[in-house]
């Protein structure tokens, strides 16, 4: 068969499953790629003592590797965007192929590295970049290319699924289950990336760009994280047969294209609002097939070494056949590929939960449901507590129907200056998706 060598940059987590995946499976490998794969070399700051590295030839330079004339793929799996930037460069202007899992790489870079690959004949692949290892990239580039995809929708972060799945259930504090997803080893240190949808984003980035032939950029993408939801929300939202996810949502219609991470209220009947703990999901609805749910690991060692792998045997198979057979970077010729215009925010159409105290007394309400009205915002349901011993503020909380969000934040600011509501109104959108 034919010899195909790999250089692994990076030993760290997932660098360490591509290892041993590898060299676990690699009879089976081998004989779905129709080649002989190995990993020929590997470039790391350190050894990793998950590895028996016994055999492996080892470099503390990874650009020695990019450089190596033996070298048929590099695999970028050392993170960031600077470094590995340089690296995934040095590694095309050397001819050679590339894999990586590095999501912040690709939505902020990809637009040059595709480019770039493309001019010189060479693949990019980045299954592993979003949702671990489901393979939602190969679904959207291949599996669904009959299709015109109208939205897709996810839960495409894991730390965040499990810290408003413990809240949910359980009832917890999020500062609590973030502090216990961190000792597990599912949020980091600094859990920013995570908590404030930054991560989330990257990863929409990239599906919205393969599923509306748009080009990479975060420009316009609204991000909003998990860290101002309170435990009360979670539950109001389940008494009004709602669950709370953080959802990664684009959407194409004729005003143009909706990119938004942000926390979001779905049916608890809807497909997605059953996925809990660090799993992912990803909803697609398309013209032809209809809606489709992409579920899975969205992280972890094999499971995103899975994917990685997966694009080693994609190049593996058809690196030596003409150019013009490949799938390309973003899943259509870069001629198709066209500028959309992304929609703000506040012209966005949603439904809405909101919150708010106020005072325990007659007219209230009334004067609320005015100010909707008046904002052309009709109201689905309203639930107000009962008031505890001795307080005289009642939360008040409001299920919208869909309504433009220009509309919603006119009616909030006049909520909010009425001397009968305490302090700052909340709200949640609300998504309906495809119940079922």
């Amino acid at each position: 068969m034919r010899e195909v060598k790999v250089g692994l940059c990076g030993l760290g987590t997932v660098g360490s499953g591509v290892f041993n995946v590898v060299s676990r499976n690699l009879a089976a490998i081998n004989a779905r790629s129709n080649c002989q794969i190995s990993i020929a070399q590997v470039g790391c700051r350190r050894d990793n003592a998950a590895c028996d590295l016994s055999a492996a030839h080892i470099t503390r330079d990874i650009f020695e590797v990019a450089k190596n004339p033996d070298i048929d793929i590099v695999v970028e799996l050392i993170g960031g965007t600077t470094v590995a930037y340089d690296l995934v460069m040095l590694a095309l202007e050397n001819g050679k192929h590339v894999v990586t899992a590095n999501k912040a790489l690709i939505a902020e870079h990809g637009g040059t590295i595709f480019a770039q690959a493309e001019a010189r004949g060479l693949m990019v692949c980045y299954e592993a970049a979003v949702a671990g290892g489901i393979p939602i990239i190969k679904a959207l580039r291949e599996g669904l290319s009959a299709n015109r995809i109208n939205w897709l929708a996810g839960i495409i972060n894991g730390t965040t699924n499990f810290i408003l799945s413990e809240m949910d259930t359980k009832g917890r504090e999020f500062a609590d289950v973030l502090s216990e997803a961190q000792a597990k080893g599912y949020a980091e240190a600094d859990p920013t990336f995570d908590v404030e949808g930054i991560d989330a984003s990257h990863k929409l980035a990239i599906l919205a760009s393969i599923a509306f032939a748009m080009p990479l950029s975060l420009d316009g993408l609204f991000t909003d994280g998990i860290t101002q939801l309170e435990p009360q929300d979670v539950a109001y939202a389940r008494e009004l047969g709602y669950v709370i996810k953080h959802l990664g949502i684009a959407r194409q219609s004729d005003a143009g294209v909706e990119l938004r991470v942000h926390p979001t209220l779905v049916p608890e009947r809807s497909l997605i609002a059953g996925v809990n703990d660090v799993a992912n999901a990803i909803m697609v609805n398309a013209d032809a097939v209809g809606t489709t749910l992409f579920y899975g690991p969205g992280a972890g060692a094999e499971p995103t070494a899975s994917a990685v792998i997966a694009d080693i045997v994609d190049v593996a198979r058809v690196m030596d056949s003409y150019p013009d057979s490949w799938v390309p970077g973003l899943g259509c010729n870069s001629s198709a590929i066209q500028p959309r215009t992304i929609m703000d925010i506040e012209d966005v159409e949603t439904g809405f939960y909101i919150r708010f105290s106020a005072l325990d007394k007659p007219g209230v309400l009334s004067d609320v449901t005015k100010i909707m009205g008046d904002a052309g915002i009709s109201i689905e349901a309203i639930i107000q507590r009962e008031q505890p011993a001795g307080e005289r503020y009642v939360n008040v909380i409001i299920l919208t129907n869909v309504t433009k969000e220009k509309f919603l934040n006119e009616a909030v600011t006049h909520i909010e200056q009425l001397e009968t509501v305490r302090g700052e109104v909340s709200f949640i959108r609300v998504e309906y998706l495809d119940q079922v």
